[in-house]
């Protein structure tokens, strides 16, 4: 009897640390995303003179930009305004026909100020990674500002950062509402998928050829100051 007792006992200890085991090893790419991002985030208001934007998507509802995907595109119009930034690349799905973030991204961008000439439209970015190498190894963009809802924004400098890119990340705030702390949740998760492709650096769904949008949009704004 003692001897099972003793067993049982050992094993709830072989249990117990194998739990908190596990919870060290899930938490790991969090501590990895806060490290390595350490000093990289701004406010609008803080933000350094860069001069790309990225714009990641986040849903849309009935054809227009989500709330969040909203504040999202507002914290890029109001950098360009305070001219802190030249030129928006939108990034986000387009897999399928009725689906197209960055359409109604740049539709929206237009509709509060920013000429369409000065955004640019990535139609691939089916992930924080695929967005960040794509920016990267299709647009050119080597140094950027990107713009994220706070839960994200980490993940997002430290993948393009991977891929790449100087970056800095501009934390839009938002309601603490049931889908913050879902994505907030989510992110757990999502850091170890983000670790893994900066470890071993995937090739995006879609990579396709060079594109010369943001050359072209950064030349006409070249043109429009010597002016």
């Amino acid at each position: 009897m003692w001897s099972s007792v003793r067993y049982t006992r050992r094993g709830q200890r072989r249990l117990l640390r194998s739990l908190v085991l596990l919870c060290v090893l899930a938490l790991l790419p969090s501590a990895w995303l806060r490290l390595t991002t350490d000093g990289a985030l701004r406010t609008v208001a803080e933000a350094p003179r860069e001069r790309v934007a990225v714009v990641f998507g986040a849903g849309l509802w009935g054809g227009e930009p989500s709330p969040y995907l909203a504040r999202r595109l507002d914290a890029a119009v109001r950098l360009y305004e305070a001219r802190r930034v030249e030129v928006v690349l939108v990034t986000g799905d387009n897999s399928r026909r009725a689906y197209d973030e960055p359409d109604a991204m740049r539709a929206y961008l237009v509709r509060h100020g920013v000429p369409g000439g000065r955004i640019v439209s990535d139609y691939a970015g089916f992930d924080t990674w695929d967005s960040c190498v794509r920016a990267r190894k299709v647009f050119g963009v080597d140094r950027a500002v990107l713009i994220s809802q706070g839960f994200h924004i980490r993940r997002a400098v430290a993948l393009c950062r991977a891929a790449g890119i100087t970056s800095y990340g501009v934390g839009v705030d938002d309601r603490h509402d049931r889908t913050w702390y879902f994505g907030a949740g989510r992110e757990v998760l999502a850091a170890s998928k983000a670790a893994l492709d900066a470890t071993f650096r995937p090739r995006p769904h879609f990579l396709g050829p060079q594109e010369d949008g943001v050359r072209r949009a950064l030349a006409a704004a070249d043109g429009e100051r010597r002016r």
